[in-house]
């Protein structure tokens, strides 16, 4: 029986809640800030080649930290928190596509309908969910082939990384008392 005291108490529990909040919303603050403060007008038609390296880079390297994280949770290391690590990275994924997405509008003829970098984080959350509204399209073969590349990303990556966590849910569920 544990008490309020306790280290499993409702105190400790209240205490890495309000923990895990703070973090994953400082996190969150922190990723979407950046998006909309680097200088990405610099990249794009300016410095193609510094353009695609830094979009592969960051990809890359999203892809190997989430499936560190799958490989984690699914050799039951005990000591992995899969929940914070995946979410920040999903929300890498989608803010590095954002940022392909509003450079490539740079360039006449790639999309429809993308100006803004709030455009571009829309048309990646609405590519994630595969709604497609049709208001914003991609024009070019570049813009086509990295949205072909987000989808086989997010097929792959994302839904690893999602039903990993997911995974680590239910068997925390499953093992209370």
């Amino acid at each position: 029986m544990t008490t309020p005291g306790s280290a499993h108490g409702p105190r400790a529990v209240w205490s890495t809640a309000r923990s895990w909040l703070l973090w994953t919303g400082g996190t969150v603050v922190t990723v979407v800030a950046a998006y909309f403060l680097l200088p990405l007008d610099a990249l794009g038609p300016h410095r193609p080649g510094l353009s695609w390296l830094l979009f592969a880079l960051l990809l890359a390297g999203v892809a190997v930290l989430l499936l560190r994280q799958v490989h984690h949770v699914l050799t039951g290391r005990p000591e992995t928190r899969p929940g914070l690590a995946i979410t920040l990275l999903i929300l890498l994924s989608v803010h590095t596509f954002a940022a392909a997405y509003y450079i490539l509008a740079k360039q006449p003829g790639e999309f429809h309908g993308l100006r803004t970098r709030v455009d571009a984080l829309y048309f990646t959350v609405v590519t994630l969910a595969t709604v497609g509204y049709g208001d914003i399209t991609p024009r070019g073969q570049t813009a086509r082939v990295v949205t072909v590349v987000q989808i086989l990303y997010t097929f792959v990556f994302l839904t690893a990384a999602v039903t990993a966590l997911s995974e680590r849910v239910r068997d925390l569920v499953t093992r209370r008392p």
